[in-house]
């Protein structure tokens, strides 16, 4: 591997390995930094350099990427609070003395998701490490145009989704949420801090009909060094359980994670899968 190593901050879920993966399929040295009580136990084993490292131990994440020799890093996916939170592991996620600077300087007036991952960003980059798209090693698994599944969208849904995306793109303007349920025109629920699953399921509760459509995206100015939106199989799975029967996502702004294995679920469950250029 003759390129310089990629550093990899990786929290829960599947977006870690498959970013691991990638790297490694295209020549570059994976070292990796484990957040502490979230990462997948098969992520060592695909790493060539890994160690571990609390959610809010900056300082820990900069001291390792430097004896790697890592000028360049990925930070992906999800972290649970209630892990952190678990007071048997307190004392090993205390946050050191640069996340504590950062937390109540930097960050004081403004501790929404965007405004801490600039801060981070921003920090490391301080120390020579700079933080790149997320998705870089992960093309294949980006939204495509169209119909992604055998089964398109019947008109309905489709009539759904083109009254919906406007509706959706001013939602993701006001930093809202990235996600809408829709049934015959109607707004069924509306995304917020509780996620997309939770979402659905609402949607489930208060639409009994099934047939129902999510929409999910981000913004043309989101910013790909964190927290990408996803759609997993597990997702596909909650949907169909919930009566949704179409997925439509913005083109080459959501990731599919295991993108086959989702529409293989998705067309054995009855639902279409279709990418909007747009929002």
């Amino acid at each position: 591997m003759d390129q310089e190593p990629l550093g990899l901050i990786a929290g829960q879920g599947e977006l870690p390995l498959m970013i691991a993966r990638g790297a490694r399929a295209d020549g570059r040295a994976v070292c990796c930094v484990g957040l502490r009580e979230q990462f997948d136990p098969r992520l060592p084993e695909l790493c060539d350099r890994f160690e571990t490292a609390g959610v809010v131990q900056l300082g820990r994440w900069i001291r390792l990427f430097r004896r790697f020799g890592v000028t360049e890093a990925v930070m992906v996916g999800r972290v649970s609070k209630k892990r952190m939170h678990d007071p048997w592991r307190l004392l090993r996620q205390l946050p050191d003395l640069r996340a504590i600077n950062l937390w109540y300087r930097r960050l004081r007036h403004d501790r929404r998701n965007h405004a801490v991952l600039s801060a981070v960003a921003d920090e490391l980059d301080n120390c020579g490490i700079t933080l790149i798209d997320s998705t870089s090693y992960i093309q294949d698994h980006m939204a495509t145009p169209g119909p992604m599944t055998r089964n398109a969208p019947d008109a309905d849904q489709a009539a759904d989704i083109e009254f919906g995306w406007p509706i959706l793109e001013r939602i993701i303007q006001l930093q809202i949420g990235q996600a809408i349920a829709l049934r015959e025109r109607d707004t069924i629920a509306i995304e917020a801090v509780e996620g997309t699953d939770a979402m659905i399921e609402r949607a489930g509760q208060l639409c009994r009909k099934k047939g129902w459509t999510l929409l999910k995206s981000t913004d043309a100015d989101h910013d790909r060094r964190a927290d990408v939106p996803t759609i997993g199989v597990q997702t596909i799975r909650n949907l169909h359980a919930a009566g949704g029967r179409c997925l439509a996502v913005g083109t080459g702004r959501v990731i599919l994670l295991e993108k086959p294995s989702v529409i293989e679920t998705a067309e054995s469950l009855g639902v279409s899968i279709v990418g909007i250029d747009g929002a």
